[in-house]
């Protein structure tokens, strides 16, 4: 199990860990699991502003296509080149070799949940 210390998530499935100016995004194991093998991701390009909540990109899968929403607002400082030949990445490893984007001047979002509050949120959806 990847370390979730510190790493906080939207109820869009999306996740942000803080690291200094700099919050790492990408999405939850859940998000992952839900989506299927994914086979291709439309990212943002460095230097584009995004407000917390806004459409980020748009990742594909063999099931269907979702938008993507940044947790967090900032400037996009990087986008996981990587994820353009292996989109499998965010399928084997969502926390890590999987992450999305990197903003920089990030303005937080109140109404992100913590690890035990997300688990609970996705417990409730996965019974409605």
């Amino acid at each position: 199990m990847p370390d979730l210390t510190g790493m906080r998530f939207a109820e869009t499935h999306e996740w942000v860990k803080q690291d200094g100016e700099t919050a790492t995004v990408g999405i939850s194991e859940y998000a992952q699991s839900q989506l299927g093998d994914v086979i291709y991701l439309e990212l943002p390009a460095v230097g584009q502003q995004l407000d917390a909540g806004a459409r980020l990109g748009v990742i594909e899968s063999v099931k269907a296509a979702s938008d993507l929403y940044s947790p967090v607002g900032g400037e996009v400082t990087e986008a996981n080149a990587e994820l353009k030949d292996h989109p499998e990445y965010v399928n084997q490893d969502p926390y890590g070799k999987g992450w999305i984007i990197k903003l920089r001047a990030v303005k937080d979002n109140p109404k992100l949940l913590d690890q035990k509050a997300y688990d609970a949120f996705v417990e409730g959806q996965s019974h409605s």
